[in-house]
């Protein structure tokens, strides 16, 4: 079938991958089985531990979760628990679905980091799988007053439609539901027309300094072309896991609690205000 990204979002050298094979690593259950061994481990040490050292000492920096396409805020409830155990405050971006116009999404998210900036008087983190990491990335370059640094797991920022095609039958699926009047829902614009165009832009901007930026990409990614998620402002990391995995993984946990520990917990200079209204796309 044809790609319903528009084709300039797929520059030369860059392919989604392919075939049978690739979907099948995304169908393997090895990252629970790292979870499920990783949960025991950590359960025979609490029982080790006296009872007043099992709690870890709380972070300042506040880190929101932001899911990736067509998956909500419950799709990260593993990494959250895995990160609040070791210390971090998160918070859900409130995304029940992730079907809808990117440019409403990063609004929403912009005023979500907002309220909890002014609420904790302290930057925000954001941690973002596959498209949720793209969002993030453009939010962070347009509010680095509200943002101390970004991690991204899977997101191709570099060639958003080097996807595979089982991807974008699902997209395609969302836009035909959209014109049929199916509201909330992405439009053709979103992903090939202007919204599109000004998304991407947003999150080709450079960061500025103070601003962390880690991207996790992983060479079995059975989605997206692990080689567009490898920004050249970001600090890579390498796993081993599946695209969905990713959300899966402690392996993968680990890396994004080191990636948030680099990041700055500097307070804002002065207290954030919403920027004027935008126009979404969005049916």
């Amino acid at each position: 079938m044809v790609n319903p990204i528009g084709a300039q979002f797929l520059p030369d050298g860059f392919a989604g991958p392919r075939g049978l094979r690739a979907l099948a690593r995304e169908g393997s259950l090895v990252e629970m089985g790292h979870y499920v061994a990783r949960r025991r481990a950590a359960a025979r040490d609490r029982r080790a531990q006296p009872y007043a050292g099992r709690s870890a000492e709380r972070a300042a920096q506040p880190v929101v979760l932001m899911p990736g396409f067509m998956a909500g805020d419950a799709t990260l409830a593993l990494l959250g628990r895995s990160l609040r155990e070791v210390g971090y405050r998160t918070y859900r971006a409130q995304v029940h679905a992730n079907v809808g116009c990117t440019r409403e999404a990063a609004d929403n998210l912009e005023r979500r980091i907002e309220a909890i900036a002014l609420r904790r008087n302290r930057k925000v983190a954001i941690v973002g799988h596959s498209l949720g990491g793209m969002i993030a990335r453009g939010l962070a370059a347009r509010r680095p007053d509200l943002v101390s640094g970004i991690v991204t797991m899977g997101s191709p920022m570099l060639a958003p439609a080097a996807v595979h095609t089982a991807l974008a039958w699902d997209l395609q699926v969302l836009l035909t539901l959209s014109r049929a009047g199916v509201r909330g829902l992405m439009r053709a614009e979103c992903v090939a027309g202007a919204c599109a165009e000004g998304s991407f832009t947003e999150s080709r901007q450079p960061l500025p300094d103070g601003v962390g930026f880690t991207a996790i990409y992983s060479r079995r990614d059975g989605i997206v072309d692990w080689r567009g998620c490898i920004d050249p402002q970001a600090e890579a990391v390498e796993v081993w896991a599946s695209h969905l995995g990713m959300i899966l993984d402690p392996r993968v946990f680990d890396a994004v609690s080191a990636g948030l520990q680099g990041f700055a917990a500097e307070e804002p200079g002065r207290a954030p205000t919403l920027p004027a209204a935008r126009v979404a796309c969005a049916g």
